[in-house]
């Protein structure tokens, strides 16, 4: 039975609490080390943590908040060598991690100490605080996991942070108040009472902190989910334009034999020059024309042609539209408008008109329809996030976008992306069961 004066923690276990608290981050976002590098890092900060919680024992009670502080801090250092992020990033999961590590060490040093305390045992102290760290540091691990950002790395705004640490530091006020050497409307002289306030105190804080989590994690899904169905729609958009001018184009083919004939009485030979160097920029024009048997990929095919011959960019297409006729008008549009106006973008910087080269394939392979996009790539592919680091001089908060659309329009049909650089060339590569096929 607990006795009326409960003993302090002890600092090992508080180090431990907070270390795996630690992990428990680590382990759902994505990391910075290997894993032999990641263990040796864990180590040594366990035994940091160990010894600067032992030193700090017997402090004077004015220098207790500072020394928590920087047991925090540690803390945030220790994730920001671990993850990949921002220092915002580590921040803001030291602070979770640290109120998951109060509640987690209370919890298990009131249940050590109310069943078995007097009992002197070492080896079933431990096995008490490996059952309570266990089952503690598997569900928050399993908890935070639910709402996991895709490319497994958080992007924490300021504004974010600052609500992070407002929530962490009103629990950790309201957990500990009983500690102090005043009594005040919220404390309390009961040992056991003391205790109990913390552990429940605490799991409200993890209830709270863990609540905030998913909610930011909600509200970025849904403004990604806006900005990729922008993406999708603008695309539409220029698929029906291009649709326009091309149809428009059809129109003038068709009333190139009426112009013959005028042609033919006319006797002026400027005039006639000029006739003729109009219809030879018309029938250029039909010529990038695309025929592929489905007319959304002729359309933008084609309208994507009419761009790299405006900026000197020579693009080569070998393409089965038909294979595409599974698919929906706004998937088709998403893919392959995203996909070459990012091959048009890099292009469009390469200096030596001869290397601006773009080359566009759709063919079936066994049981799966390929898309295929190359262009020429000077330099080394850098990727971050899952996405190639942009080229672009300003860059947007919302970066990479285009290849996100690109693979939320294939994950409906249950396909796959891939990005890579060979020699001198960047590859897009798209792989998608084929329907007849499924």
């Amino acid at each position: 039975m607990m006795n009326n004066a409960l003993p302090d923690i002890p600092r090992f276990f508080t180090a431990l609490a907070e270390t795996a608290a630690c992990m428990v981050f680590i382990l759902n976002l994505k990391p910075r080390l290997d894993k032999l590098k990641l263990a040796g890092i864990t180590v040594l900060m366990l035994v940091w943590q160990s010894l600067f919680l032992i030193i700090t024992r017997n402090i004077q009670l004015w220098l207790w908040v500072p020394c928590m502080l920087a047991a925090i801090v540690w803390m945030i250092i220790y994730l920001r060598i671990c993850i990949r992020g921002s220092w915002y990033d580590a921040a803001y999961c030291g602070l979770q991690a640290f109120i998951i590590a109060e509640f987690a060490a209370s919890l298990e040093w009131q249940c050590y100490c109310y069943f078995l305390y007097d009992n002197t045992s070492v080896l079933i102290e431990y096995l008490v605080l490996l059952a309570v760290y266990g089952v503690i540091y598997l569900t928050a691990w399993r908890l935070w996991s639910l709402p996991k950002n895709p490319d497994r790395i958080l992007n924490i705004k300021p504004g974010e942070l600052l609500a992070a640490a407002l929530i962490a530091g009103a629990i950790f006020a309201v957990s500990n108040i009983n500690y102090l050497p005043v009594t005040t409307l919220f404390s309390s002289s009961d040992g056991p009472a003391v205790a109990s306030i913390r552990t429940i105190v605490g799991f409200a804080g993890v209830a709270m902190v863990y609540a905030n989590y998913v909610q930011r994690c909600e509200m970025r899904a849904r403004q990604e989910l806006e900005v990729m169905q922008n993406i999708v729609q603008n695309q539409y958009l220029q698929y029906q334009q291009s649709k326009e001018s091309i149809d428009m184009i059809n129109y003038k083919y068709h009333d190139l034999k009426h112009q013959i004939g005028v042609l033919r009485a006319e006797e002026d030979v400027d005039k006639r020059n000029a006739f003729l160097n109009q219809m030879e920029e018309e029938i250029r024009q039909y010529e990038m024309q695309n025929k592929t048997g489905h007319k959304v990929v002729d359309t933008i095919l084609t309208s994507k042609s009419v761009t790299c011959e405006k900026y000197g960019i020579t693009m080569n297409c070998v393409a089965d539209g038909t294979l595409l006729n599974f698919m929906d008008t706004m998937d088709i549009c998403s893919i392959l408008g995203n996909a070459l106006d990012n091959a048009i973008e890099y292009e469009k910087k390469v200096d030596d008109p001869e290397k601006r080269l773009i080359h566009v394939a759709i063919f079936s392979q066994k049981d799966f329809v390929i898309l295929r996009f190359e262009n020429y790539f000077e330099g080394k592919l850098d990727m971050r996030d899952g996405v190639p680091v942009t080229t672009k001089t300003k860059k947007r908060e919302f970066h990479g976008f285009g290849i996100r659309s690109i693979k939320y329009a294939v994950s409906k049909y249950e396909g796959a992306v891939s990005i890579s650089q060979k020699d001198n060339w960047f590859e897009l590569k798209i792989l998608i069961p084929r329907a007849d096929k499924n």
